[in-house]
């Protein structure tokens, strides 16, 4: 019998974050990657196995979902010290580009190759045959367009290896992995679905169930509106739009290399700048603490104006909106922008979350409640079904 473990992926730009089994294991891998070479150098390589395997990943991909097929990556932190190192462009669509999906692949390895998962999938010498029942998603845009459609059927019915270079603790093994079943949720939605359930789908926010709501969701390379009316996303309402946080984060990132002369390995590190608690928007220049205030708010503040006439627009059309939630990793960048403009301007009844890991964790963890209530409902229709007597000749 084949075992096919829960996994909830989100795919974010800035990283991916993933929730596994029975809430068992989670990962956060930033979500940049570079080619590499198979024979990466490694100082102290005796000593590689020591070393904590997600700052290591190097990897050899092979799938039939790839447009560039049996390529050599590195992943997340490791990547982040490369001089080619890729993260997703505005204007790209998450269901077409390789990125994506390596770091998905990516993050599902790295879970099966766990000794905790060895009495879970079978080992063969140095090879591992994962099975997954996985739900992520896509933004509202690509949705609408009907492109979860193609983007689901690059991941079932085929097999995708990952092969662990040099990596430590997974150097030579391998991973092929499987799907029995793919979930692509609407990611409006799904934050509707984080918003006002519990991990049963019971309903933990009554007073928000039968609200008339918008959801602000800011990401990295896109920003989705969902707008919900009688517990269901408005399919006519709801809108993409090709702006999220990665341009402004590219642009402080650049404005600080040509103005103090500080390279910033990514944006997220820019974020880390922006968010911290302690030396806000402060970076340390030949030793000495500096601040940058004037950069990062001059550039997030043009950023925080786009995404408040957005709301502004689609509130005009939605006028019985009570309350609008912005979520997301942008969100928690852009919030005190976001309060400022609205205490200034219109005075929407507007709301965040203030705990900035439910925030970014939210995709994820929308994705875990909705796939884990579809094998449960799948587990249910199988017991129901009556057991068919054997043939008697």
């Amino acid at each position: 019998m084949i075992i096919s473990r829960t996994a909830a992926v989100d795919v974010g730009n800035d990283s991916v974050k993933a929730i596994f089994g029975e809430l068992d294991y989670e990962l956060n891998i930033p979500n940049i990657v570079a080619i590499d070479t198979e024979d990466r150098p490694v100082i102290g390589i005796e000593e590689l196995d020591n070393k904590n395997p997600l700052d290591g990943i190097h990897i050899k991909v092979h799938s039939p979902a790839l447009k560039d097929n049996n390529t050599i990556y590195r992943i997340g932190n490791l990547a982040t010290k490369s001089s080619n190192a890729t993260e997703l462009d505005p204007g790209s669509e998450k269901s077409e580009e390789d990125q994506p999906l390596v770091m998905l692949f990516a993050t599902l390895a790295l879970d099966a190759v766990r000794d905790e998962n060895k009495t879970t999938f079978p080992r063969v010498k140095n090879v591992i045959d994962a099975n997954y029942t996985l739900g992520t998603g896509l933004p509202l845009r690509e949705v609408k367009e009907g492109k979860d459609a193609g983007y689901r059927s690059k991941l079932v019915g085929s097999v995708h290896q990952v092969e662990f270079l040099v990596t430590p603790k997974y150097q030579g093994l391998k991973v092929n992995i499987k799907f029995n079943e793919v979930k692509v949720y609407p990611e409006g939605f799904a934050a509707y679905i984080n918003l006002v359930m519990d991990n049963q789908l019971k309903i933990i926010n009554k007073d928000l169930i039968d609200k008339r709501i918008i959801i602000q969701d800011i990401g990295g390379l896109s920003t989705d509106i969902a707008v919900i009316k009688n517990r269901n996303v408005d399919d006519d309402k709801a809108q993409g739009f090709n702006l999220g946080v990665s341009e402004s984060l590219e642009a402080i990132r650049e404005e600080i290399r040509s103005k103090h002369g500080i390279e910033l390995d990514s944006r997220r590190d820019v974020v880390e700048i922006i968010t911290r608690k302690n030396d806000r928007n402060h970076i340390m220049v030949k030793g000495s603490r500096t601040s940058v205030h004037d950069i990062t708010d001059r550039i997030l503040l043009e950023l925080a104006k786009k995404q408040y006439r957005l709301l502004r627009n689609v509130w005009q059309k939605n006028s019985q909106t009570e309350i609008c939630y912005f979520v997301g990793g942008g969100a928690n960048v852009l919030k005190e922008y976001l309060k400022t403009l609205n205490n200034n301007l219109d005075g929407y009844n507007i709301d965040f979350f203030e705990d900035e890991k439910e925030s970014i964790w939210m995709m994820a963890n929308a994705y875990y409640k909705l796939i884990t209530d579809f094998v449960r409902k799948t587990e249910k229709t199988e017991k129901s079904k009556p057991v068919q007597e054997p043939v008697k000749n």
